[in-house]
C-alpha cells in the first residue's frame, strides 16, 4: 500500500525508480512531493521541468504537469512556460551538470531576470548517467571517468554562483538534513521571483567508487559530518569551520520579479497604441 505521499504525487505505475542502489535522488524526490503536498499547491497548476541526467528522471515519476526537455535546457523551456502562463508554479529539477554546465548560461540568465520559477538542483558531484564523468561541481584532485588521475578543476558552488547571478533565495540542504530539504524547497515554492536549493545527493556507483569514499550509508555519514549551518558560521572558530561545507538559507530578498516587470511594458505599449 502506497503511502500518501506517494499516492498523491507519484505515477504509481512507473515506480520503482530506475536510480542506482544507494543513490540519493529518490530522497530528494520525494522531499520535493512532501513539499508540493504541505504547500498545498493546486496540481493542475503545478508543472516539472527536467532537462537530461539521474535527476531529471524525478519528471517521470511525479504525477503532475511536466515536461522532460533537452540536455541543459529545463530553465529556458520553464521561463517560456512561465510567460505563457504566469498562473503555473513551475519547479525545475536538474543536476549539477545539466545546471551549471551544458545549461549555465541559462541558469545565470534566470538568476538575474529574478524570473518566478523554483530550481532545485540534484548535486551529486558527478555526471552518474552516463558514465561518471567530473563536472562542474566535482571537487578539485577527485577523480571521474574523464578525469582518472584527478580533477584539476575548481569547483563551482552553486549557491554561491545563483546568489552572484542574482537569484532572491538561495539555499542549501542534503539527502542526510532532508527535513532541512523540505523547508527550503516549501519556502522556494511560495517565493515570489528565482529561487534555488540545491540538495547534496549521493553518487556511490561512480563518484563514490572512483573516490574510495565507501558504501552509500558512508556517503552519507559524511554529509552528517561534512555539512554544518550557515547561521552557525559567527560561532565557530577556524577549526571547527575546517574542511567543512556550508548549508542552510544564503539568501532571501524580495526584487522586481520578471513577469511582473514584462507584464507593465506589455500594458504600456497597449495603452501607447490605445488597444
Amino acid at each position: 500500500m502506497p503511502s500518501r505521499i506517494i499516492k498523491n504525487n507519484f505515477r504509481v505505475d512507473r515506480l520503482p525508480h530506475i536510480w542506482c542502489p544507494g543513490c540519493g535522488h529518490g530522497i530528494l524526490m520525494r522531499a520535493i512531493a512532501v513539499a508540493i503536498e504541505e504547500s498545498n499547491l493546486d496540481k493542475d497548476k503545478v508543472c516539472i521541468v527536467s532537462g537530461i541526467g539521474c535527476s531529471s528522471r524525478a519528471a517521470g515519476y511525479m504525477d503532475f504537469n511536466t515536461l522532460h526537455t533537452t540536455h541543459g535546457r529545463a530553465i529556458a523551456f520553464a521561463t517560456g512556460l512561465k510567460v505563457a502562463n504566469p498562473d503555473l508554479k513551475v519547479i525545475v529539477i536538474s543536476g549539477d551538470g545539466d545546471a551549471s554546465a551544458i545549461g549555465g548560461n541559462h541558469l545565470i540568465h534566470a538568476c538575474r531576470r529574478n524570473i518566478d520559477i523554483t530550481t532545485i538542483i540534484f548535486n551529486n558531484n558527478i555526471y552518474g548517467m552516463t558514465g561518471g564523468q567530473y563536472s562542474p561541481t566535482t571537487p578539485n584532485k577527485e577523480k571521474g571517468t574523464t578525469a582518472p588521475y584527478g580533477n584539476i578543476d575548481k569547483a563551482f558552488d552553486i549557491c554561491q554562483l545563483a546568489s552572484g547571478a542574482g537569484a532572491t533565495y538561495v539555499a542549501r540542504s542534503t539527502v542526510y538534513h532532508v527535513n532541512k530539504m523540505v523547508e527550503y524547497v516549501k519556502k522556494g515554492i511560495k517565493h515570489k521571483g528565482f529561487s534555488l536549493v540545491e540538495g547534496v545527493s549521493a553518487c556511490p556507483t561512480y563518484y563514490g567508487r572512483k573516490n574510495k569514499k565507501g558504501s552509500a550509508v558512508d556517503l552519507i555519514k559524511e554529509m552528517k559530518h561534512k555539512f554544518i549551518d550557515i547561521s552557525a558560521k559567527d560561532k565557530l572558530s577556524k577549526d571547527d569551520v575546517k574542511n567543512k561545507i556550508f548549508m542552510g538559507e544564503f539568501k532571501d530578498v524580495k526584487e522586481p520579479e520578471y513577469i511582473e516587470e514584462y507584464f507593465k511594458i506589455i500594458d504600456m505599449f497597449k495603452k501607447e497604441m490605445s488597444i
